[in-house]
C-alpha cells in the first residue's frame, strides 16, 4: 500500500521560509517523478514543482511564480522530498501536497497524493 505523508507546514510572516517535507512508503521516489501541488480555498488545485526520476537525472522543473524563490530537493536514502520555501507571500497560502507517479504538471497524471500540509503566510 502506497502512502504520501506532508509535513512542514504552518504560519509563517511574509518574507519567511518554510520546509515541506514529504515521506513515501510503499513506493520509492527516485523510480518516479514528484510533483508538488497547492490548492488554495476556491481555487484549482495548481502546479507547484517536480522532480525527475533518478534515471532521467533528477531534473527538477517549476511554476513560473515560484521560480527563483521554492527548491524541490530528493533524499533517496530517505525515500523524502522536500520543498524549500523561501521569501513566502501571502498568495502562497494554500495546502500543499506532494504527488508521485508519471506525471508532470497536470494533477491527472500523478497516482498517489498525499493528504497535504498548510502553509499560511500572513502579511
Amino acid at each position: 500500500q502506497v502512502q504520501l505523508v506532508e509535513s512542514g507546514g504552518g504560519l509563517v510572516q511574509a518574507g519567511g521560509s518554510l520546509r515541506l517535507s514529504c515521506v513515501a512508503s510503499g513506493l520509492t521516489f527516485s523510480s518516479n517523478n514528484v510533483g508538488w501541488f497547492r490548492q488554495a480555498p476556491g481555487k484549482e488545485r495548481e502546479f507547484v514543482a517536480r522532480i525527475s526520476t533518478s534515471w532521467t537525472g533528477g531534473r527538477t522543473y517549476y511554476a513560473d511564480f515560484v521560480k527563483g524563490r521554492f527548491t524541490i530537493s530528493r533524499d533517496n536514502a530517505k525515500n523524502t522530498v522536500y520543498l524549500q520555501m523561501n521569501s513566502l507571500k501571502p498568495e502562497d497560502t494554500a495546502i500543499y501536497y506532494c504527488a508521485a507517479g508519471a506525471g508532470r504538471e497536470s494533477v491527472y497524471e500523478y497516482n498517489y497524493w498525499g493528504q497535504g500540509t498548510q502553509v499560511t503566510v500572513s502579511s
